[in-house]
């Protein structure tokens, strides 16, 4: 028999902390060590926790690890070719053979909407954003860098193909996870007073 699983009814101050001070890790100074198995399990579950009208759950999760991230790079590789021959130069072609290849772990978020319903499909799409975002923080917790990101894969057709995507599926992004090559320095946030009005 399942149990309930009990509600956070007190402060969390490192919580605040966390939110007020994560910040993304650029794929491209990122390292190993990644998160194990058993961590990754956690990310995903934490991920797999956010709000969802009608408990759809519009979203599935690709990972990519070890020699995965080579084989994703032959596919990029690939569909640069077909879909955009001009661009498929040696260099541009090794650059998409080792993209997967900058972090140790990578989670493909698919947002998977459902149409004639009534939950809206930007509701949807919205819970495939609020799981990567919960990745990214949970991550973060973890002593990991995270970033997320979409680039020109998340939008090419042969890629989607290769991926096994359906109809209403697409990538909502790529989700590099790993240990932080460089020292992460803050960057410009917004000044609350420009975007906060009363009603």
């Amino acid at each position: 028999m399942d149990r309930a699983i009990p509600v956070l009814n007190h402060p969390a101050p490192d919580t605040i902390n966390l939110l007020l001070t994560r910040r993304s890790g650029s794929a491209k100074a990122m390292t190993g060590p990644g998160p194990n198995a058993s961590e990754l399990q956690t990310i995903l579950t934490a991920a797999a926790r956010v709000p969802d009208h009608g408990k759809l759950f519009p979203w599935r999760f690709i990972l990519f690890e070890g020699d995965a991230r080579a084989r994703m790079g032959d596919v990029l590789a690939q569909a640069l070719k077909e879909t955009e021959p001009d661009a498929a130069t040696p260099e541009r072609l090794d650059f998409e053979r080792a993209r997967f290849l900058r972090a140790p772990v990578i989670v493909g978020v698919v947002s998977r909407v459902r149409y004639s319903i009534p939950i809206p499909v930007w509701e949807q799409e919205l819970s495939a954003g609020a799981v990567c975002q919960t990745m990214l923080l949970a991550a973060t917790s973890m002593g990991y860098v995270a970033n997320w990101l979409t680039e020109w894969p998340a939008f090419n057709p042969r890629v989607s193909e290769a991926l096994g995507l359906g109809e209403g599926e697409r990538i909502a992004g790529f989700v590099y996870i790993g240990t932080s090559a460089m020292t992460l320095e803050e960057r410009v946030r917004p000044d609350l007073s420009k975007i906060v009005t009363s009603f």
